[in-house]
């Protein structure tokens, strides 16, 4: 936990000295879909040259359970943006990074259906990938952002049964199987990383 509470101390400060020595516009924004959902995600972009913004955002659901499956978990990444017609204006392709920790039953597809595993996972990971958009400035302050992502996912993390007890067991040769569970299970998939429709203000210009 402190090595990434050290890498968004790092991020911000980096923004803070983007904003500081560049004479740039800085955008606040909320994604309304998520929001749907009961999901908070703030973003805040910086207009760094006529053609490209650098952006950082959290993802946070507050809850640690829905319908009995775990959906607790956090997310902050960061984006470099550049945009075919003008910065905050039009088509823009982005690449992002980012960090994650989380207390999730996994959701899989079933026959056709989403359904969700009858246990859940706890632990860290990090992310990188490619984001499309568009934005559309529809007042002098205001503006529509819509936007997906794609990316590489990779995780660390202990799988857990319902009732709590460590259920998950590394994949090792038989002669390697540890005496007790392995809390560092990892994942390693290609998988949507954000998908939204934000609406932003212009703090300053």
């Amino acid at each position: 936990m402190k090595a990434i509470q050290r890498i968004i101390l790092v991020s911000l400060l980096l923004f803070a000295s983007t904003i500081s020595g560049a004479n740039a516009q800085g955008y606040i924004k909320l994604n309304g879909l998520y929001a749907l959902g009961g999901v908070v995600n703030p973003q805040l972009e910086i207009r760094l040259t006529e053609h490209s913004a650098l952006q950082t955002e959290f993802v946070y659901s507050p809850w640690k359970s829905i319908g009995g499956h775990h959906m607790h978990f956090g997310l902050f990444t960061n984006e470099y943006r550049y945009y075919f017609r003008e910065a905050n204006s039009g088509f823009y392709l982005g690449a992002e990074a980012g960090i994650m920790v989380f207390d999730v039953s996994k959701p899989q597809l079933v026959k056709g259906k989403l359904s969700f595993q009858n246990r859940y996972c706890k632990g860290y990971g990090c992310l990188a990938g490619a984001v499309v958009g568009y934005e559309w400035r529809f007042t002098e302050r205001w503006l529509l952002d819509a936007y997906v992502g794609f990316g590489y996912l990779h995780s660390m993390y202990n799988g857990y049964s319902m009732s709590g007890e460590i259920d998950m067991y590394p994949h090792r040769p038989d002669y390697k199987q540890p005496t007790s569970p392995d809390p560092f299970n990892a994942s390693a998939e290609w998988l949507p990383t954000k998908i939204g429709l934000s609406i932003g203000f212009l703090l300053w210009k």
